[in-house]
């Protein structure tokens, strides 16, 4: 889904929200629980797209790809969820919220995802969770595998000059 739909993406970022609040509720764990998940964001999604009918709330115009944007936001990698899924990329790197790039054929492309330093914090914890480790000031850098075998290199601020927020690299080196 394109930034540029913005009656689009804020129905996404509704129902996202009201996925994560079922989330709290239910107790599932988005990461162990997919089936549980995709029956919840599909529910979800099927309650929101009646509701929008009776107007007062943005359409959803692809039901399958707002299901496909939630669950990567609450059970995936957000944003970067489309990259790690593209087996055509090699790297995905971010130099700071508004630099994602990917390396694709041995070559870097600078893509058009733009992130909050917010956003980027949060998808490098929900990334380390994973692999039970952490990147503070007392451990500034980090190697960890994801669960795919995507590795994972975070270096924050104090270390890398020249990068406001962190620096994060995920190899695609899957078995």
């Amino acid at each position: 889904m394109t930034k540029g739909k913005g009656g689009l993406m804020d129905a996404v970022r509704t129902v996202e929200s009201e996925v994560r609040e079922l989330i709290r509720r239910s107790g599932l764990d988005p990461t162990r629980d997919l089936r549980e998940m995709r029956q919840l964001v599909d529910d979800a999604v099927a309650d929101y797209d009646e509701r929008s009918l009776h107007g007062g709330l943005p359409a959803l115009p692809d039901l399958g790809e707002a299901t496909k944007c939630v669950l990567d936001a609450v059970a995936g990698f957000g944003p970067l969820q489309q990259y790690l899924e593209d087996p055509s990329i090699e790297e995905i790197w971010i130099n700071e919220p508004s630099k994602v790039f990917v390396a694709r054929g041995g070559t870097a492309e600078l893509t058009n995802t733009i992130l909050t330093a917010d956003e980027v914090r949060d998808l490098v914890e929900r990334m380390l969770k994973s692999s039970g480790r952490r990147v503070d000031l007392s451990s500034p850098f980090v190697d960890a595998t994801l669960p795919d075998g995507s590795r994972l290199h975070v270096v924050i601020p104090d270390i890398t000059q020249t990068c406001p927020e962190r620096l994060v690299e995920v190899g695609a080196e899957r078995p």
